[in-house]
């Protein structure tokens, strides 16, 4: 066992992007940060207005506060919570460099040139105090030549920390030792990026661009050199290189855009120049097209011209694509190919691999080529950059947001089917795949007992993934403890007396088949177990009803039928609320309409911290009628104090859901109501969610769970204040910041929040609230706007202000 260590506070030496971005993320995860840049060597013409001198206080750290204002206005957002800005504390390297004798970790986060990161740590040696953390964020330069020269406990207390840029939404962590870093600060550093900073830490190797990069930037490059060989457009490549096979919608050359193709270029010609040995070495050279795109500064996003440029037509905004072959730009066109369309009724990514490699089309070629060369290359990278084969996976997959890693894919298609693939395009993997098969060990991953076991290339044989007792995978859990399933959803025994209803319809929309789990799901838990999580690893948590259905219906007029599936929605949120056993609801991602709903009924939420919820029903011309709207109205109520204007309080809820506002973070889910901070957690890392609501569920149920009484004592405030919101409302509609279909819409929420037709403020029921939600809801589906909105959301996936 470890010393055990804590991070309460932090030092960030250079606060560029990078810099600031891991600021905010520490700041995120509740570390107080001293961020330091240099003292800039002359002044802003602000600063002369000003009278200011070089010596000035504010103009000596003006470097720091900059980027940390940047970084605060930054877009998507790199805090959790507007707050936590407040959590960093800015200065310079020259005044406030002693101020490090007080942190518990300093990161060295300054431009890539060995001679200026020897110069700040000769600084950090002067102040730090002994056992202090040090570590660098660099990409490129070996970590063992930053330590050479430096103390013993210097080196023990040093390691590479390599983040990835943003910070906040991509989760790799590569952890980098030297042979003088302490094991033990290596192991805390594996455990500590992961449970608290929620990255996924991966253990790499002091070689060129670690693991994520060496592997990530050569799937680039091969890509790269392959489009002019099959003739293939920059559409068409990232038509094949997106969510398609599990990678994110940039793709490639989008990718390349955003991320800038002289950073790129840079990564691929330092290992070019690296790596002289190994065998795709001339696949880091830059290709002539390349070459030509940085003498232009065709460099993407921030020339405003890449693979792809934006540009006005008739007023109205066009993407255009580079033609590589006349390097010249032209309306993006739309890809197709015979492949993609065998895989359009394949859900599943994982599924799609074996598909897509026995293409007959170009499509088919690029990926037996492009799969080909992947496989062969992480396969030799053993033990060169990583010791065992799920580092590389889980480094490409939190580095470069793909859902699945090459060894992952490899199985998906079939090791003896893909080996064949490769030969025929001249590709070869490395001895130890071809020594595993000798074994009749026929896959890279094999599950046992709920977790993941890797073929071990030292060992021989299967070896458990480390640090798996801290989460659950309900896909090594599905298939042997699944207790009742239907088209939509499951529910998974996860042991220990708790269940899981996991939902997988499309988007996870809350349709009859997952309203029917939920309900089983409590039925056998009050039955046979002691509580309950809902919850799944989805993109999305839920993004609300099946909109599709809600608008077939009223078009319909099926009114009884709507009336009756609005009820049904409305009982099973109180059925989550007032079952005999504890439930405990782990949203994620996109949390909208119901999914929220379900939310707000739980006994306890256990939020990932990227959980992004709200009521949104405005936007499609409806209010929030699963108990939404009744739940806003209670947890007003519930928050009245003494000495409160209790109009205001109202009102504050009122605007968010006619706003329709979404928290962007769990955290930001607190402020909005969304969340209670007296009973409800934020986990940082999803990996460990589920996990976790597990944990509070058995809790719960271990401290005697007792089932809550319905409430009868909501406060509304009746006639009188529903006044008040009718002419907030009318003079929104003459300033024309609303239309009249708004208005009719907010009148219908206000009605609801104010206690209908109370003539003044009293108590009710929830049941009450509840039916007033309802009728309110149908009412709104017999207005044409309404159905105009909710058919404009299906087909475009935005708004309509009509």
């Amino acid at each position: 066992m470890y010393m055990k260590r804590r991070i309460e506070k932090a030092a960030v030496i250079g606060s560029g992007i990078m810099g600031s971005g891991i600021a905010a993320h520490l700041a995120n995860a509740g570390v107080e940060v001293l961020l330091l840049d240099i003292v800039p060597r002359e002044l802003t013409d602000v600063e002369k207005a000003k009278g200011l001198s070089i010596e000035s206080p504010q103009v000596r750290s003006r470097i720091a506060a900059d980027n940390l204002k940047k970084a605060a206005k930054s877009k998507p957002a790199l805090f959790y919570d507007k707050k936590f800005v407040n959590r960093i504390t800015v200065g310079n390297t020259e005044d406030d460099m002693k101020k490090i004798a007080d942190v518990d970790w300093i990161i060295e986060v300054v431009p890539e040139r060995l001679d200026i990161k020897k110069s700040v740590f000769d600084q950090i040696e002067k102040y730090r105090k002994e056992g202090t953390i040090v570590s660098s964020n660099t990409s490129g330069i070996p970590i063992f030549l930053m330590a050479k020269g430096r103390s013993d406990d210097f080196k023990k207390h040093f390691l590479g920390t390599h983040f990835f840029n943003p910070v906040r939404y991509l989760k790799l962590l590569e952890i980098i030792p030297t042979k003088d870093t302490d094991a033990d600060l290596v192991q805390f550093f594996l455990e500590y990026g992961d449970k608290f900073l929620g990255k996924t830490t991966v253990l790499a190797k002091d070689t060129p661009a670690f693991i994520g990069n060496r592997i990530g930037v050569f799937s680039i490059m091969d890509i790269f050199h392959l489009v002019k060989e099959l003739d293939l457009t920059v559409e068409e490549v990232d038509k094949l290189t997106g969510p398609v096979i599990g990678h994110p919608k940039s793709a490639t050359f989008r990718t390349a855009d955003l991320v800038g193709l002289d950073t790129l270029a840079h990564v691929a010609t330092g290992l070019y120049e690296g790596v002289p040995n190994d065998e795709a070495h001339d696949l880091f050279k830059l290709p002539d097209f390349v070459e030509k795109m940085l003498a232009n500064k065709m460099l993407g996003d921030k020339t405003k011209q890449g693979f792809y440029k934006k540009t006005k037509v008739d007023g109205k905004k066009e993407i255009l694509a580079l033609d590589l072959n006349t390097f010249e730009y032209r309306p993006k066109q739309k890809a197709k190919f015979a492949t993609l369309e065998m895989t359009q009724t394949i859900d599943k990514v994982l599924d799609r691999y074996k598909v897509l490699v026995k293409g007959k089309d170009k499509a088919g070629e690029f990926y037996r080529k492009t799969f080909s060369g992947l496989f062969a290359y992480a396969s030799n990278r053993i033990p060169e950059i990583a010791d065992h084969l799920f580092q590389i996976d889980d480094a490409i997959r939190a580095g470069f947001g793909w859902e699945y890693g090459p060894f992952q894919i490899w199985d998906a298609i079939g090791i003896e089917k893909a080996l064949e693939m490769m030969q025929k395009v001249g590709k070869e993997p490395a001895k130890w795949v071809k020594d595993m098969l000798a074994k009749e060990i026929k896959s890279f991953y094999t599950v046992k007992d709920g977790a993941t076991y890797y073929y071990d290339v030292n060992k021989g044989g299967y070896e458990k993934i480390p640090g798996q007792d801290n989460y659950i995978y309900l896909d090594n859990y599905r298939p042997t403890n699944t207790i009742w399933k239907n088209e939509d959803a499951s529910i998974i025994d996860l042991g220990d007396g708790i269940i899981n209803v996991e939902f997988h319809s499309k988007m996870n929309t809350l349709g009859v088949g997952v309203i029917q789990a939920i309900n089983e799901g409590i039925n056998l838990a009050e039955a046979k177990y002691d509580g309950l999580v809902i919850g799944n690893q989805g993109t999305q948590f839920s993004v609300g009803a099946n909109l599709a259905l809600v608008l077939m219906l009223a078009v319909e007029q099926e009114y009884d039928e709507l009336a009756m599936a609005v009820k049904t929605f409305q009982d099973t949120a109180m059925r989550v609320r007032y079952s005999s056993i504890p439930v405990v609801v782990a949203p994620h991602g996109m949390t909208f309409g119901g999914g929220c709903e379900i939310t707000l009924h739980a006994d306890k939420v256990v939020a990932a911290a990227e959980t992004y919820i709200g009521l949104v029903e405005f936007g499609v011309g409806l209010i929030p009628a699963g108990g939404g709207t009744k739940e806003f109205v209670l947890r007003t109520s519930d928050s009245l104090v003494k000495g409160d204007v209790e109009i205001n309080r109202y009102m504050e809820n009122f605007l968010t859901i006619a706003m329709a506002k979404v928290a962007t973070s769990a955290y930001e889910a607190y402020d909005l109501g969304f969340l209670k901070k007296d009973r409800d957690v934020v986990v940082l890392n999803r990996d460990r969610q589920i996990a976790t609501a597990k944990k509070h569920a058995l809790q719960m149920a271990q401290d005697g769970y007792v089932k809550p009484l319905r409430r009868n004592d909501v406060k509304v405030l009746g006639q009188d204040v529903l006044g008040t919101y009718m002419v907030g409302t009318d003079s929104m509609v003459a300033g024309r910041y609303i239309s009249e279909h708004d208005k009719k819409i907010a009148d219908k929420l206000a009605y609801v929040m104010s206690g209908g037709d109370l003539s003044g403020p009293g108590k009710v029921t929830e049941d009450y609230l509840i039916e007033l939600e309802r009728e309110a809801f149908l009412s709104l589906l017999t207005e044409r706007k309404t159905l105009q909105r909710i058919e404009h959301m299906l087909k475009t996936g935005k708004p309509l202000r009509n």
